[in-house]
């Protein structure tokens, strides 16, 4: 391949290998007949096809192929199950191959940072192992089969207002261990074949002009070998882009900055193999699409809906159940209520929107039910009130056994291209739930909506189901889980804090600034909640069964490691019920070290497993760690260390809730270089053994000068260059520099 295509790229002119560094319209790579070289397609994604009706007399988001709608990332992420999520993959390259698709634009794991931004529903948490992990999943289900996928968007996109504009400003560590780290996973493990960058500027640098993010760090120190992609308008300055290692520009600019590259190229300004690398990934991609086309490759649509439901069960996040209200049984009267029984919001809006081939309600699936009764109450699409309509269900709630509410966002309250402004429900929903809580005290709430709400009646209803946005199949999944049918499994990759006001984010994040600081730092979601000792409404990997888990013996396989060497853990879990289940296991990791220097999150998710247990069965669960579950980015070294001392590894119900634990000692190999400078204090030289030696006599010149009886507590932090100024000249700054420079050697 390497041959062929440098064999082909001594044949272009400069001309033509400006040209092929942009598309030829909104979907295709530009094709050159004299040479071979064909144009392929990509299509939107990631949660179905969305592929261009070429029949179509506009590229309106509905004017695309009917394809299956399968659930949402934040669906995806729910399930805590890497095996899924491949599945999916799996079968999204299948029915790219039979529409002759390059290459899926997706899947999206920017870090949800606040849970305002408008397209939460297509990323997948808060946590970056979690992203990273599914998120490789995806990929390597999709390129399975012979299509490319589109990791996206890199990096630290992480709002919609101001998109194209607005700046992340953000320290280098939050940079690499929250927005970086789930990109990182997933380039290593799944190597996609593209990486499309981001419309932002990061640190003063637009994405799509950044070569520390999309070469240094992306290729060189991740060894990402594909091409990378700009989002769909996200060029600037393309002569800069081309230099930072952006290849392929999307959509058609109608050769909007050719000749500035030309000519850039002919004065010297650009040398010509940049260039000449980013055609070579471009080809590389086009090639590598073409030679795996399966041209023989058909998709049955009726076969991946329902397929889609079964995916949709996997998601389903039971966050409340008091007095087992839930499973619903058959001989119950029922009232299904709301505009959402009857018309789902089931996926998100913008580009990853799917004209479904068929959409499975709620009512539909309750049909021929007798004892489930439906009322409208509220539309799904607005906040509107109609009194009528919102009188009638609260007097049908008070004659049956159980309501269920169908509640969630309407499509326009979130979306790509702009932001959320409140984390509530509309009022007339809010309203009725209360209502009929106050005249039925079973009730339970289904909800359907990409991000996190707020839930003021959240102790006058009985069941709490959360679908986020499970795609088409999403009635028939949600009733098999409210009937029993399906046992819900499914964590929340998110938390739900008890107000907008508790995020970390909320004073920095959007308004009407160009420049947004990440003043939070590392501590996104959990890790903040949890740090402060903040009660939430559901924290990070919540999730309730209708089985019963409970934990036996948590083993490690060793007591001290060094940093590059691994640490087995197992653990029992065992189903204490009749009803067959699956369970999802979490592993976090928090350091026990004491007086330490470096701010840690009090635990990180580090792994996670569902596992399937029959009535009354028992199974032990491994996970292996390695030195990236106890590292943190250091600074100073450019690089991850991991501090010596102790830490606990926890298997957990969620991020609030430790179950067992084992505690570890882990030692790095190499011992960090510390450099030494006129701040360095006494404490701190007093720990390091070797400079200690050497320091040693100066500070017991000046203790002795000073009659200090007690050097630990008065000189714990003074500074080498307050020796200088206090040993009434018996130290010079020459001799305090000369000592700096040998603790340093």
């Amino acid at each position: 391949m390497d041959s062929r295509i440098r064999s082909i790229v001594k044949k272009l002119t400069l001309e033509e290998k400006v040209s092929l560094c942009s598309g030829s319209d909104d979907w295709h790579t530009k094709e050159i007949e004299r040479l071979g070289i064909p144009a392929v397609m990509v299509s939107d994604g990631p949660g179905g096809l969305r592929k261009q009706d070429p029949d179509a007399e506009d590229h309106r988001v509905d004017n695309s192929i009917k394809a299956v709608c399968f659930p949402a990332a934040v669906n995806l992420a729910a399930s805590f199950d890497t095996e899924i999520v491949r599945s999916v993959g799996e079968t999204l390259g299948e029915e790219c191959q039979a529409e002759n698709i390059a290459a899926l634009l997706g899947p999206g794991i920017n870090i949800k940072r606040s849970p305002l931004c408008g397209r939460n529903f297509e990323y997948y948490s808060e946590d970056p192992y979690l992203a990273g992990k599914i998120a490789a999943a995806y990929i390597n289900g999709v390129q399975s089969k012979g299509v490319g996928t589109s990791l996206k968007h890199f990096c630290a996109n992480n709002q919609e207002y101001r998109r194209n504009s607005y700046d992340s400003r953000i320290d280098e560590r939050t940079l690499r261990e929250i927005y970086l780290k789930g990109f990182e996973i997933a380039v290593r493990e799944s190597r996609p074949w593209t990486v499309m960058c981001a419309y932002n500027m990061v640190n003063g640098v637009q994405m799509s002009e950044n070569r520390r993010l999309l070469t240094e760090i992306l290729r060189d120190e991740w060894g990402f070998e594909g091409m990378t992609v700009s989002d769909w308008g996200a060029v600037r300055n393309r002569v800069r882009g081309i230099a930072a290692g952006l290849d392929l520009e999307m959509p058609y600019s109608g050769g909007a900055y050719d000749d500035l590259v030309i000519s850039a190229v002919r004065s010297g300004e650009l040398p010509e193999t940049d260039l000449d690398a980013c055609v070579e990934r471009i080809l590389d991609f086009v090639f590598k699409a073409v030679d795996n086309h399966n041209a023989e490759a058909k998709w049955d649509k009726d076969r991946d809906h329902i397929y889609a439901r079964s995916v949709a069960d996997e998601c389903m996040v039971l966050l409340k159940n008091e007095n087992h209200v839930l499973p619903v049984k058959s001989d119950e009267y029922v009232l299904f209520v709301g505009g959402f029984a009857r018309n789902p919001r089931f996926q998100g809006g913008g580009s990853s929107h799917v004209n479904c081939t068929k959409i499975d309600s709620e009512l539909f699936a309750a049909q021929g039910n007798s004892k489930v009764m439906y009322e409208e109450g509220f539309a799904s699409e607005n906040d509107s009130v109609d009194r009528v309509r919102f009188d009638r269900a609260v007097r049908a709630a008070q004659s049956v056994e159980k309501v269920v509410v169908f509640a969630g966002l309407p499509e326009q309250y979130e979306s790509e291209g702009y932001d959320r402004a409140h984390m509530d429900l509309p009022r007339v929903q809010n309203d009725l739930i209360e209502a009929i809580a106050a005249v039925n005290p079973h009730v339970i709430v289904v909800l359907e909506n990409g991000s996190p709400v707020t839930m003021p009646w959240i102790d006058k209803v009985e069941g709490v189901l959360e679908t986020y946005l499970c795609g088409e199949g999403v009635g028939v999944s949600t009733f098999r889980t409210l009937y029993g049918t399906s046992n819900p499994s499914g964590r929340l990759p998110e938390t739900f804090p008890l107000r907008l006001e508790d995020n970390p984010s909320y004073i920095d994040f959007s308004g009407d600034v160009t420049e947004i600081d990440y003043r939070e730092g590392i501590f996104t979601g959990y890790r903040y909640y949890t740090k402060k000792k903040m009660p939430v409404l559901f924290p990070f990997g919540y999730g309730l069964s209708y089985s019963s888990f409970t934990y036996g013996l948590m083993n490690c396989d060793r007591e001290s490691m060094k940093d590059n060497e691994t640490v087995e853990v197992t653990v029992d879990v065992i189903n204490e019920s009749s009803v067959p289940g699956k369970e999802v296991v979490q592993l976090y990791v928090e350091p026990d070290i004491p007086n330490t220097g470096i701010v840690r999150a009090v635990r990180e998710l580090k792994g996670f497993t569902k596992v399937f247990l029959d009535a009354h069965e028992k199974k032990t669960v491994r996970f292996v760690l390695d030195k990236s579950a106890f590292a943190y980015y250091d600074t100073d070294i450019s690089d991850w260390y991991v501090e010596p001392g102790d830490y606990r590894i926890e298997i957990c119900r969620n991020a609030d809730e430790v179950i067992e634990e084992k505690v570890i000692n882990v030692v790095p190999k190499k011992p960090k270089k510390i450099i030494y400078d006129e701040n360095s204090i006494y404490k701190d030289l007093k720990v390091d053994h070797q400079a200690w030696r050497i320091v040693k006599p100066y500070f017991d010149m000046f203790i002795a000068q000073e009659g200090i009886s007690d050097p630990d507590e008065c000189l714990a932090d003074m500074t080498l260059r307050s020796i200088v100024g206090m040993s009434r000249g018996k130290i010079t700054y020459t001799q305090m520099r000369e000592l700096i420079d040998r603790l340093n050697k």
